[in-house]
């Protein structure tokens, strides 16, 4: 069977002027696929095997290429954008053919020259596309452990699990819900902190520091909002956690925690609904 999006060993069963007939063997010579002329290989001949790449050209026909494109079936690639049209994004994936990254399969923002990560799959109408969507097509035996630092692309976002991101491009990683703080873009780069490797292999992620280290940037962080409040907070340590997250970008045990430290410097003063700085 000849496989649409990947790289497979094909038999030259007919040769032509425009080209070769391929096939996966003389006796199965009626599932063929033409490789154009100009990709046929000097001397090649009938009953030699050749390896190439499978996809459609832009008459939607089905095609052979010696050259080996960015991105195959089952793998995850970072690709360019070519050019932005009503249909969707085109990627440069290394053939002559840009490969279609439709609208509804786009995450965040997607404009000519951006490098979004992508996987492959066919669509109804049997054509290769890209999907930004790759989550399925990630590794889950990365060489990380707890505590290291790593760096991957946020892909896909869960109000119930979280922020999804590629480690290296490469591996499955996860910002879960409760650690994820502040406006994370998708398709941008993130530095975090590996928490706990799960059975699986997947990686949990944390953008913050341990505690010990993270109370630094909050207390800093509960400074600077006091200034743009010009001193007082309009809500206290007993305000909702929806209400300080949204605030600060903080859980309402990291913000008290903070705000304790600066109480004790005698930095704050906190009254029923406030906290005013001294």
């Amino acid at each position: 069977m000849i496989r649409l999006g990947e790289t497979q060993e094909l038999e030259i069963i007919k040769a032509l002027d425009f080209g070769a007939y391929l096939a996966p063997s003389a006796e199965r010579a009626e599932e063929r696929v033409l490789l154009p002329r100009k990709q046929v290989p000097e001397g090649a001949k009938p009953g030699d095997r050749l390896s190439v790449f499978v996809y459609r050209d832009s008459q939607d026909r089905l095609i052979a290429t010696v050259k080996t494109p960015m991105l195959q079936m089952g793998k995850v690639a970072e690709l360019t954008v070519a050019q932005v049209n009503r249909v969707g994004a085109f990627l440069d994936w290394g053939l002559e053919k840009d490969l279609l990254l439709p609208y509804k399969q786009q995450r965040g923002r997607v404009e000519q020259g951006m490098k979004v990560l992508v996987s492959l799959y066919i669509d109804k109408s049997n054509r290769i596309c890209a999907t930004m969507n790759v989550y399925k097509n990630l590794c889950s035996q990365s060489p990380y452990h707890v505590g290291d630092q790593v760096t991957g692309r946020a892909y896909e976002r869960s109000d119930n699990y979280g922020l999804f991101v590629a480690v290296d491009n490469l591996y499955s990683g996860l910002i879960p819900a409760r650690e994820l703080y502040g406006d994370v873009e998708l398709g941008s780069d993130v530095t975090a902190r590996v928490t706990k490797v799960l059975e699986d292999g997947k990686l949990n992620l944390s953008i913050r520091e341990k505690a010990y280290l993270q109370i630094d940037k909050d207390v800093e962080t509960i400074l600077k909002l006091l200034d743009s409040y010009e001193g007082s907070l309009p809500f206290s340590d007993k305000a909702s956690p929806e209400v300080i997250r949204h605030e600060t970008g903080m859980s309402k045990n990291e913000f008290k925690r903070a705000v304790g430290r600066l109480l004790k410097e005698g930095l704050i003063r906190i009254d029923k609904k406030t906290i005013r700085k001294i």
